[in-house]
């Protein structure tokens, strides 16, 4: 077990990079071959799957194949259907369909994103043979997760990757690496006719009996509209932000030329925004926390609609900066606030429906609903045409008014638990252990 933790954080970083090699630049490539109208679908087929294949190999790596072989079998799976994906389209050139692309990539993705959970487990189990405190050894080894995913970021950004389908090959590779090195890492048990986790568990289907409690309900469903948030801006910020390229006066910035580097700093945002949580949790509460990150999401997107890659570039870096707020303040205070507000028994059916209900069907529908949008807004209207570029501003403040609305319902609606008279965020902080703020850290990506 030696060297375990440089081990995991070079597992961690592999992991992330396979998504971070084309999360945020597929949208250029899909409008440079003519599929722009399509590229919600390629976002919101991860919503998709990850409403149910998580569960699904979870049950298999918890009951009959070791989770690190699981996590190998995954990525070699995942690997050969990106790289077919990229074979595919090389092929092809400029006469790529949707159809055969999209089934290659949806394949891969749902292979893909099992792994992410697999990931954990595996890390867990390597750090407790090791006589390791997961709680204090984890945390520093999964930034190594986000450094990889901005890593190749960079990569496809300074490589050109970001407008071909190169970024889906290096994904692939990248995958077929992890395959092999996931076999390096410690046997993790299984538990052969033991377990007693159900489909219906694992899936988090028990979990709706919470929405018998109104309070509940409401945060539910507020982190479904919140979630409709989550995926516009990795599918549409970087062919919106190269859209500026067809003005003169912005064609040669480094902002259009760079499109994914800039982006970039939103997961550097959002690696530093998770070190204030546990303060605004302790000082403001839960409710909050949560419409700072509503109103984080107006700026997000009022931003890009206010800014250019020229002078107005800043207003671009401050939507940056906003995102770590928008992202983490969400995620962590939502799967902390979920842990503390239901019974043991259902915990992990609970985090399974928070999960299913943001970045399942809210990212579901909130992709498909933006396309919509935006095809009426920018790619209805003649090609290298400058309307183009102010129907992006357009769709940008409608998501910005979407968002708003939202922060204005929830903060009229939702009570703080104290007005319900449960235990307040911050007396659910002071009584949790560094377990649990740790668990909340680690279920940020």
């Amino acid at each position: 077990m030696k060297g375990i933790k440089t081990r995991l954080a070079i597992l961690n970083f592999i992991e992330f990079a396979v998504w971070g090699a084309y999360l945020t630049s597929l949208g250029s490539y899909l409008v440079g071959i003519g599929l722009a109208t399509n590229i919600a679908w390629f976002y919101a087929i991860q919503g998709i799957v990850s409403i149910f294949m998580p569960a699904l190999i979870g049950i298999i790596a918890d009951r009959w194949i070791q989770a690190q072989r699981m996590l190998s079998l995954c990525h070699l799976l995942a690997g050969v259907f990106m790289i077919g994906a990229s074979v595919y389209a090389i092929q092809a050139g400029d006469n790529v369909q949707f159809g055969p692309l999209f089934l290659l990539y949806s394949l891969s993705v749902a292979f893909f994103m099992p792994t992410i959970g697999l990931a954990n487990s595996v890390a867990y189990t390597a750090l407790t043979k090791a006589g390791l405190d997961t709680v204090k050894h984890f945390p520093p080894i999964r930034v190594f997760g986000t450094i990889g995913f901005i890593c190749l970021m960079l990569f496809v950004n300074f490589t050109g990757f970001q407008n071909n389908c190169y970024q889906l090959l290096s994904s692939g590779v990248l995958s077929l690496v992890m395959a092999v090195y996931a076999l390096t890492m410690p046997a993790c048990p299984v538990g052969k006719g033991s377990g007693s986790t159900s489909l219906v568990d694992a899936l988090g289907l028990k979990a709706f009996t919470l929405f018998k409690d109104r309070q509940m309900a409401l945060f539910f469903i507020f982190s479904m509209m919140l979630g409709v948030s989550l995926q516009i801006t990795n599918g549409f910020a970087n062919p919106f932000i190269q859209s500026f390229g067809i003005i003169p006066d912005y064609a040669d910035t480094w902002g259009v030329k760079n499109a994914n580097a800039l982006i970039s700093l939103s997961q550097i945002s959002e690696t530093l925004c998770i070190l204030l949580i546990p303060f605004f949790l302790k000082r403001f509460g839960i409710k909050v926390v949560m419409l700072m990150s509503m109103m984080a999401w107006v700026f997000r997107f009022g931003l890009f609609g206010l800014g250019n890659p020229g002078g107005g570039v800043w207003l671009f870096v401050l939507s940056m900066i906003v995102y770590g707020i928008a992202f983490d303040f969400f995620n962590v205070s939502g799967s902390l606030y979920v842990d503390r507000r239901t019974d043991v028994s259902m915990r992990s059916s609970a985090q399974g429906l928070f999960m299913v209900m943001t970045n399942g069907i809210g990212a579901t529908v909130g992709t498909l609903c933006a396309q919509a949008i935006i095809n009426h807004y920018v790619y209805d209207l003649p090609e290298g045409s400058v309307d183009r570029v102010a129907g992006w501003s357009t769709s940008w403040l409608i998501f910005a008014g979407f968002a708003l609305v939202v922060a204005v319902m929830f903060m009229i609606l939702f009570k703080n638990p104290r007005e319900a008279n449960q235990p307040t965020a911050a007396e659910i902080i002071e009584q949790a252990t560094e377990e649990d703020d740790a668990a909340g850290i680690i279920d940020v990506k």
